[in-house]
């Protein structure tokens, strides 16, 4: 969790920070993304197209990833929602592919919604990485918070269609969101469940359209959370990871800044391309603030939680998106290329700032949180 760093005369919180621990383990993580997924690496799977390396995925799973927010008595880290959205920084910094995102939120929706039984029986097989799950819960564009879904439970089987589900040709399993906002555990092999992937821009995370005909679902039951606080969850992951892609362009604009030269020069010598990349970073480094304390209000502030999701995904993606734009400006026309590393991130940032809400339909939920 954040921990206070100094106080005030009066004995009020001036500032905020992470843990030892936290540093720890966000720094573990990347250092093993930059030597096990490194550039090169990345390039590959991009143009490969299937968002999955096995065996990047088994080693994150041997590093305790993949069941970083389960409790301890079902075999993970037990960790919180902080530790999760850290690693979900490094996973936007490195564009790195694989199940990761779907995978920790079906993971949080047991630990949040389901029985004790349900998690013992569910979660010990996702802490370990021996079986792969994901979330399918948007049904269209603007049917993606729990009071828009429609699919219903009759007699434990389930009819209808969810759209943009994370790695769903990948999955063994579904958390499917249904009416009133109530989830069910889903096989995704199972009778009655069909897969049709979709061709999206984001090549490290592809999607599916997954369509249930009276496929067998056990409702989750007992639970203390509810499936706006998944929702409200994603959004603080899609921020954390938006927040560290649009940093890792920032940081190639000014590699390239340095190494391109035009009339003799770098052109990062020239004012008007160093003020542009200073505002890129003046724009996006202060919202780092805003995914780190919605995923403290999840953990410790719930009252304050939806509102502060919603304000992190709004903002933090819209502006990434801005960052990646002008990333790809100030490549030229290189960037337009398919050659220019660039368009991995861009397209990594549009993924984040569409899936399970807009920031203008997010800035329309605070608002109505609002009372306005």
């Amino acid at each position: 969790r954040l921990q206070r760093k100094r106080t005030d005369d009066a004995g009020g919180t001036v500032d905020f920070g992470l843990t030892e621990e936290q540093d720890m383990l966000q720094e573990t993580v990347r250092g093993f993304v930059q030597n096990e997924c490194p550039t090169t690496r990345l390039r590959e799977l991009f143009d490969e197209g299937s968002g999955h390396d096995p065996a990047l995925w088994a080693a994150l799973c041997e590093m305790g990833l993949a069941g970083l927010i389960v409790p301890e008595e079902q075999g993970g880290a037990g960790l919180e929602l902080l530790d999760l959205a850290l690693v979900a920084e490094v996973m936007g910094e490195s564009a790195l592919p694989g199940p990761f995102l779907g995978h920790s939120l079906a993971a949080l929706g047991v630990c949040w919604l389901g029985s004790r039984e349900q998690r013992d029986a569910i979660l010990p097989a996702l802490a370990t990485g021996d079986r792969i799950a994901t979330v399918a819960l948007q049904e269209s564009d603007s049917d993606w918070a729990p009071k828009d879904w429609t699919l219903e439970s009759d007699a434990g089987r389930i009819t209808g269609t969810k759209r943009i589900v994370p790695h769903a040709a990948l999955a063994d399993d579904l958390l499917v969101g249904l009416r009133g906002g109530g989830l069910a555990w889903v096989d995704a092999r199972g009778e009655g469940v069909r897969i049709d992937p979709v061709e999206g821009v984001d090549r490290t995370r592809p999607f599916a359209t997954v369509t249930f005909s009276k496929a067998p679902a056990e409702r989750l039951t007992g639970g203390s959370g509810n499936a706006d606080r998944l929702v409200e969850a994603a959004s603080v992951l899609l921020a954390a990871d938006a927040f560290g892609a649009a940093s890792r362009l920032i940081d190639l604009d000014v590699a390239y800044a340095h190494s391109r030269e035009q009339f003799g020069q770098p052109i990062g010598q020239f004012q008007a391309v160093k003020h542009a990349i200073a505002r890129l970073g003046v724009e996006i480094e202060p919202a780092r603030g805003l995914w780190w304390y919605a995923a403290h209000a999840l953990d410790h502030l719930p009252e304050e939680a939806p509102r502060a999701a919603s304000l992190a995904k709004a903002h933090i993606t819209e502006r990434a998106t801005g960052v990646a734009r002008e990333s790809v400006e100030l490549h030229g026309g290189y960037g337009f290329t398919w050659e220019c590393e660039v368009q991995m991130w861009l397209k990594r940032i549009m993924f984040d700032r569409s899936f399970l809400g807009t920031p203008e339909q997010h800035r329309a939920r605070c608002a109505e949180l609002a009372g306005w």
